[in-house]
């Protein structure tokens, strides 16, 4: 059966202190503004604590007021306007620490993703093959969103509950008896120590809804995806089965989920009671002893309060934190991740001559269990045309990889006018070649744009020569809006043809010295290619080509062919030379005549 992605549980094997000191240069850049916010922060909460405190000087006030029939209320009056001053000192605090620290958060995020974006470009293409677009994705987000999670729940959530328990301590300690601060200090303890027990314990049945409901979308929309399969097996009762099933198991698990979220609020809130019911004892004794006021008794009650509001949402912090950290984790190992082609040090760049290309015994393998190519030997002299053949899998493509140096070679060396390609530069290697490949991906975006990334200071003129000298002019004058028209997703608003006319429009626009032709005509029909070939000749004429066929008939006019098997040259020579052999070259021509022959 199918399986489907599900969300894993945040991996605990990290180091979450290591974590945060590498990625805390992201935030110390901006020392001085974390600072002012950070401050903001701390006046913004001393502001809050001390509204308790004027709220007894209040009732204080107009208690001793009222004994004395005074009905002159100057001390309450001053006391008001204090209140009203400090609730609003409260806010403007709050609001200047949110904005000081808003480009501190951004500036962090917006860097952090530039370096994972930057460091998936260094990355080995045996990276980027082993891993699915999603997952890449993933990456960036988590690039940007772990960075900036930990700073929210730090700065506007852990921070100031700390700093808020500890004016309340010290307001405590400093006025009433130690009695009161230890009730507070157990019950702050069991209450924090209860919320993260449950709330862990909790995050396996919200893993299980998010598993089952991944299920049951994954496989609702896959059915859906596939209508006619399912229609033609008459699967429709297993797909409902499936997936009535896996709501069965989700909603199992969000009744779980609801019943220990109402255990979790029930125990907080009687933990919280328990907590100020005892401390209310000990205070209406106080004042019945004649030791603390009325006003004191509010103190305490609204100091309590404000230290167990932000608390109640503890458990949800501690699920965000750590989801934020474990993913933190993974861009660190991301980042950790060590590119797999490095230039050596201090590399020249590439110097191109003449354009002779050389491979000299070259030999690669991914494994040693799996080797492609073994002592491959061959030489394109500058400005002649090389050709490689040979049945799938024998290793032609691989030469393309290992000329734009996407591996490094096992063994042997590669080199472009008598310079080694390992010991220069690769931006300058990839500087010189072009390649026409078997599959032409386009950004969606304008053809003008997708032309004009071969070369990106390319003016309009140089853009527009290129499209007509790859023979796009035709399919421009039938767009309205001509070199402007976006071409889709990957090129798809464009035919196998045109896309392949983009590419090759691409290289001439790039002119370089070496250009590699990998399977550039495979993917279309006998009249396509043949217009194409045209193009393909004119880009070529003044340069060294290699080029990577499936069809024998594109490249009988090469200067010398390859013939590849299992990864081995096994013949060379032109085309009436390997015909004459009577070897692989020349049973391959004939399947493909034979073919053709059919066809017609």
């Amino acid at each position: 059966m199918r399986s489907y992605a599900r969300e894993e549980e945040p991996h605990s094997n990290r180091d979450d202190f290591a974590n945060l000191k590498r990625l805390s240069p992201y935030v110390w850049r901006y020392s001085k503004r974390v600072a002012l916010a950070v401050a903001c922060l701390l006046l913004a909460k001393l502001a809050t604590v001390c509204i308790p405190l004027v709220l007894k000087g209040i009732i204080d006030s107009l208690d001793a007021a009222a004994l004395t029939e005074n009905i002159v209320l100057v001390a309450p009056m001053a006391l008001l306007l204090a209140y009203g001053a400090l609730r609003l000192a409260g806010g403007i605090f709050n609001e200047l620490r949110d904005i000081l620290f808003a480009r501190v958060r951004y500036s962090a995020m917006h860097q952090m993703s530039v370096d994972v974006l930057e460091h998936l470009h260094r990355l080995s293409l045996r990276f980027h093959l082993e891993r699915n677009t999603g997952g890449i994705s993933r990456d960036l987000e988590r690039g940007t969103r772990s960075l900036a999670s930990v700073l929210n729940l730090l700065v506007f959530s852990i921070l100031p509950t700390f700093a808020e328990f500890i004016l309340v301590a010290a307001i405590l300690l400093a006025r009433y008896d130690w009695e009161l601060m230890a009730v507070i200090i157990i019950t702050v303890a069991v209450y924090v120590i209860f919320t993260l027990l449950i709330s862990k314990w909790r995050m396996g049945f919200r893993h299980a809804m998010n598993k089952y409901d991944s299920a049951a979308n994954g496989r609702a929309v896959d059915s859906l995806l596939n209508y006619e399969t399912v229609k033609y097996f008459n699967n429709e009762e297993m797909e409902r089965d499936y997936y009535h099933a896996k709501l069965d198991e989700w909603r199992e698990a969000g009744l779980k989920t609801q019943i220990s979220l109402s255990a979790l609020n029930f125990g907080q809130g009687a933990i919280v009671t328990t907590g100020v019911t005892v401390i209310m004892i000990l205070s209406a004794k106080e004042v019945a002893a004649g030791n603390i006021t009325i006003g004191d008794l509010v103190l305490i009650n609204a100091l309590m309060l404000q230290l167990f509001i932000p608390l109640s949402i503890l458990g949800s912090v501690y699920r965000q934190l750590q989801y934020s950290l474990a993913d933190m984790d993974l861009v660190i190992k991301l980042l950790d991740k060590p590119p797999e082609i490095i230039d050596v040090e201090n590399a020249p760049p590439l110097e191109l001559k003449k354009g002779k290309v050389r491979f000299r015994n070259v030999s690669f393998h991914y494994n040693d269990n799996r080797k492609i190519l073994e002592q491959v030997d061959f030489e394109i002299p500058a400005g002649q045309k090389l050709a490689v053949v040979g049945p799938s899998g024998s290793g032609k493509s691989t030469l393309v990889r290992l000329l734009f140096r996407f591996y490094e070679v096992t063994d042997g060396s590669i080199e472009i006018d008598d310079q080694s390609i390992a010991e220069c530069t690769q931006q300058s290697l990839r500087r010189m070649i072009g390649i026409v490949p078997q599959d032409t991906v386009l950004f969606n975006d304008t053809i003008r744009y997708n032309i004009a990334y071969a070369k990106t200071d390319a003016t309009d003129e140089e853009v527009i020569d290129a499209a007509h000298s790859a023979d796009l002019s035709e399919l421009l004058s039938r767009l309205p809006e001509g070199l402007d028209t976006v071409v889709g997703e990957r090129g798809l608003k464009l035919s196998g043809g045109e896309k392949q006319r983009l590419a090759i429009s691409r290289v001439i626009l790039k002119a370089p010295g070496i250009i590699v032709f990998d399977e550039a005509t495979s993917s279309l029909d006998s009249q396509s290619e043949r217009a194409i070939l045209g193009a393909l000749n004119k880009a070529s004429s003044n340069a060294t080509s290699m080029v990577i066929a499936h069809r024998l008939s594109t490249v009988v006019d090469a200067d010398n062919i390859v013939v590849m098997d299992d990864g081995k040259i096994v013949e060379s020579g032109n085309h009436a030379e390997l015909l004459k052999k009577q070897g692989l070259y020349h049973r391959l021509w004939e399947m493909q005549q034979s073919d053709e022959q059919d066809l017609g």
